[in-house]
């Protein structure tokens, strides 16, 4: 007959397996998932106030969010794709009026200067090889066929992949706005830790998370403030436009804001402009491009309990190891370090005897950061995660 010790040992052995299990389950939703509770532990303070605005509907509350949260994303994409099918379709239109005027040697008048000989051996070798134009195009179509095919699959699997991820966030965050409270007031009942801990950990990563994204917003503004400066300095066309791009690409970290300095002093190189082109160059790389480095590790820390280098190095290095996700893993694989190492020194560890310290508080009260409310009982731990406020 089997031991009590020994169910045990067979019972925990059957947790790990079933957590394992769990995680290989859900794993192709893990970004999905883990945004989500980014966003809804950033969000959920107004998540509050709105329901107590709509007299207690939080389904409506989390919708408008969830609503908010998509146009928030979808109106940038929305306006920088009609100013370009804008200006495209100006462009078009400018060059078959041209063209039907003046033919294709009109077209010459218009290149910049540094272009326009290229532009020239480009019009004569057109003209020169136009017979066999047609027939060429048949044959690169019919062997590139494939290919082309092939490439344009790819993308459409990947837009669809994107599309997918996105919806699964969606509904997560919707579920997790509405029953947030209840899911950590479960996890803090079956949690193997002393009653607190699990929820104190928690309120952890809700701080850096919230942390690294009030930090990422604030730097790509930042960073567009200052491309704006160099793109009015070096005269660049609609620089309201670029810097608008700017704050948007400064939200990507696998791009980066300097990407579109660089590419508006490629089209001031291209229009005849090489010393502004080089000027706002080397602006977009030292102090549009390097600030990103300098002021997000100095507002994430803010809100987080560590020194500003561990905070530089927790994101760069969360970024080379996970991707873009990474700025957040990051950040938190080292608070959850040394989150586990606070609770452990303080409700296990010896108390300090050395003149002048602190008292140690009791082990089974956990701490509160300062400005916070906690409220470590059972049923209630979920108002003290997702209530807690900075006075």
């Amino acid at each position: 007959m089997a031991t009590e010790q020994g169910a045990r040992r067979v019972l925990i052995g059957l947790i790990v397996l079933s957590i394992a299990l769990v995680f290989w389950v859900f794993s192709p939703f893990f970004e999905a998932f883990f945004l989500a509770a980014v966003l809804a532990g950033a969000l959920y303070g107004l998540h509050r106030w709105l329901t107590r605005r709509f007299h207690g509907k939080d389904g409506l509350s989390a919708g408008l969010i969830c609503l908010g949260v998509i146009v928030a994303v979808l109106a940038p994409l929305a306006s920088i794709t009609a100013f370009l099918v804008s200006e495209i379709s100006k462009g078009v239109a400018f060059i078959a009026d041209t063209v039907e005027r003046r033919g294709l040697e009109g077209l010459l008048a218009y290149v910049p200067g540094p272009l326009k000989e290229h532009a020239g051996q480009m019009l004569e070798n057109f003209q020169t090889r136009s017979a066999g134009l047609w027939q060429t195009l048949q044959e690169q179509v019919s062997t590139r066929g494939a290919t082309a095919a092939q490439t344009v699959g790819g993308v459409v699997m990947t837009t669809g992949t994107v599309v997918f991820q996105t919806v699964m966030m969606l509904i997560a965050f919707y579920f997790l706005l509405v029953q947030g409270k209840q899911l950590v007031a479960w996890l803090e009942s079956v949690s193997p830790l002393k009653r607190g801990q699990t929820t104190e950990l928690l309120m952890e990563f809700r701080r850096v998370t919230k942390s690294v994204l009030v930090s990422s917003i604030a730097t790509a503004g930042v960073q567009a403030a200052a491309a704006l400066v160099g793109y009015l300095i070096t005269r660049v066309p609609v620089p309201i436009f670029f810097a608008a791009v700017t704050f948007f690409f400064a939200l990507i970290p696998a791009v980066g804001a300097a990407v579109v300095c660089l590419a508006a002093a490629l089209l001031l190189l291209a229009t005849g402009h090489p010393i502004a082109a080089l000027v706002l160059a080397i602006w977009g790389v030292v102090v549009v491009g390097l600030s990103d480095n300098v002021i997000k590790p100095i507002l994430a820390k803010r809100g987080m309990h560590m020194h500003g280098a561990i905070v530089f190095f927790s994101l760069l290095g969360g970024l080379a190891v996970f991707g873009a996700v990474g700025l957040l893993l990051g950040p938190l694989i080292v608070a959850f370090f040394l989150a586990v190492l606070r609770i452990y020194e303080r409700d296990y560890g010896r108390p300090s005897s050395r003149p002048g310290d602190p008292p140690t508080p009791p082990r089974n009260q956990p701490t509160v950061a300062e400005g916070e409310e906690f409220e470590p009982a059972g049923l209630h731990s979920g108002d003290a995660l997702l209530d807690s406020h900075h006075h």
